[in-house]
């Protein structure tokens, strides 16, 4: 199969399943992903294939972030980054960067980060090609 992505998929742990797919329940879809399959302590989002997992972590010890690690979702319009900014936040995400353009990245990157209910740093970015 041939296919731009470059990974397989990424996991991300969590300390509370149950709240953590209930985030991304309402935050995924406003970028077009859906969960795709779901096991016991294990979620899996994507369009076509899991690409992205929230689980609990398989050797049973407490989940933690990385400093400086973070999962960007490709978003198809700067609306989409406001929608999946606004659904975090609504959701019981914390702002780490509101939606706007990232001229030190590129003047095509817009973005915003957000963390999720364990801390994680999420992100949506639009990549407008009209600005390259």
């Amino acid at each position: 199969m041939d296919t731009p992505s470059i990974l397989s998929h990424v996991s991300l742990g969590t300390n509370q399943f149950e709240q953590a797919v209930a985030f991304y329940d309402q935050v995924l879809p406003t970028l077009g992903c859906r969960k795709i399959e779901e096991f016991p302590g294990a979620a899996a989002y994507g369009k076509l294939f899991p690409e992205f997992w929230i689980q609990t972590p398989f050797n049973e010890q407490p989940a933690s972030t990385g400093n400086g690690v973070h999962v960007a979702f490709i978003a198809a319009s700067k609306e989409a980054v406001h929608a999946f900014y606004e659904a975090a936040i609504a959701a019981g995400g914390t702002s780490d960067g509101e939606p706007g353009p990232r001229p030190h990245y590129s003047p095509a990157y817009y973005g915003c980060f957000v963390r999720d209910l364990d801390g994680h740093k999420i992100e949506a970015t639009f990549w407008d090609a009209a600005l390259e």
